[in-house]
């Protein structure tokens, strides 16, 4: 079998408010955070995967939420303690930790640092303060405009900065203003992506006015082309980096690599010795989820994809990416021909979404605009 990297996927659950946009596994914090309790589950639960990966070492490992900022900088080091413990590392591991701006502590975040975390993630979403209001942040725009300079002063070269445009009733001209604010605290990453009502948010309850498409258009090729003279490159659908600087957590997603998930709610895509691929998640509420950690059964569902699945999940991340892909990158991760993809790539490249030149397959800038419509193309009926 051909190597594949392992990431390891951390989630911790907790927020000081759930936002009204947002549709991941987050909780408001209770007034006891059970951080000790909640580090020893997934430590535990990490150890319960091991059977699964013998022998295989961590590329990079990514702290998301939730708001994992929101614990303790011990805590963190005793996670990450225990997880070197289990699995070795590979030298210049990345380790990401995701945090808002409303919970920026130096001496903790110099803390965190030391524990052995070496690029943030931070969540401002904007700069507006009438935007983060109806967001429902709970950092203002002061605390959005020093997180750079406090990331900096705690020995972060590395930190991504999250941008959200097509924000209620935004003008193109405010957009803009957001994304220069950010380029103008210098970080190495930006994810800058348009805000989208997802089912089971408050926003998909009670829709805010949003930005109408030729509006949201404009407000992304203006965008593009600030981030492209600012020397950011795009290199996936809403993620651009300095020289150097991609995202390799990110990229592993992508290029469909392997990677564990732990934590409430988290997800896992591993690939066997014998080339079979399964999906596994675990139990998404944290009391439910502690509950079964503790008897041995942290996963709450497991499943091992098809053909037909691999096809299209390898697809649906690999023509995210600008560069595209190499058919080997393909036959390596998913252990098929690409001889299967050949119909829906014909089809593709004759309406003019994609680019086949020799093994490369690379997405064209009118397949940008129908993105979804050519990854549909390798959905099996």
């Amino acid at each position: 079998m051909a190597f594949i990297p392992l990431a390891l996927y951390i989630h911790l659950p907790w927020c000081i408010r759930k936002c009204p946009y947002c549709d991941f596994n987050s909780h408001q914090v209770p007034s006891q955070l059970p951080e000790k309790q909640y580090i020893q589950a997934l430590l535990e639960d990490l150890s319960q995967e091991l059977p699964y990966i013998w022998g295989r070492r961590l590329e990079s490992i990514f702290i998301g939420g939730g708001t994992p900022s929101l614990f303790s900088a011990d805590r963190i080091d005793e996670l990450l303690a225990g997880i070197r413990a289990l699995l070795p590392f590979r030298p210049n591991i990345e380790i990401t930790l995701e945090a808002n701006p409303g919970t920026f502590e130096q001496e903790k975040f110099k803390d965190f640092r030391a524990a052995g975390i070496n690029r943030l993630s931070v969540g401002i979403q904007s700069f507006h303060p009438k935007q983060l209001q109806v967001l429902g942040r709970v950092h203002n725009q002061a605390e959005a405009l020093k997180a750079a300079e406090l990331a900096r002063y705690a020995g972060f070269d590395n930190f991504n900065l999250d941008l959200m445009f097509g924000l209620p009733q935004q003008t193109v001209e405010e957009a803009l203003a957001d994304l220069q604010q950010a380029i103008d605290l210098q970080p190495t990453h930006l994810s800058w992506y348009q805000l989208t009502l997802e089912p089971n948010t408050l926003f998909y309850k009670h829709p805010p006015a949003l930005p109408d498409d030729d509006l949201l258009v404009d407000m992304q090729i203006a965008g593009q082309n600030l981030l492209e003279q600012a020397a950011y490159t795009h290199y996936e659908v809403s993620a651009y980096a300095q020289a150097d600087r991609t995202c390799r957590h990110n990229l592993n997603y992508w290029q469909f690599g392997d990677y564990l998930g732990i934590g409430a709610g988290a997800h896992g895509k591993i690939t066997d010795a014998f080339g079979q691929v399964t999906r596994h998640q675990k139990h998404r509420q944290p009391t439910q989820y502690l509950q079964q950690v503790a008897l041995g059964q942290a996963r709450s569902d497991s499943q091992i994809l098809t053909a037909s699945d691999l096809k299209f999940e390898f697809m649906l991340n690999a023509l995210r990416l600008k560069s595209g892909f190499d058919l080997t990158l393909f036959t390596e991760r998913t252990g098929l021909a690409p001889e299967i993809l050949q119909a829906p790539l014909n089809l593709a490249e004759q309406r003019g979404w994609l680019n086949l030149q020799q093994n490369q397959v690379k997405t064209t800038e009118l397949g940008w605009q129908f993105l979804n419509q050519v990854i549909q193309l390798f959905l099996d009926d």
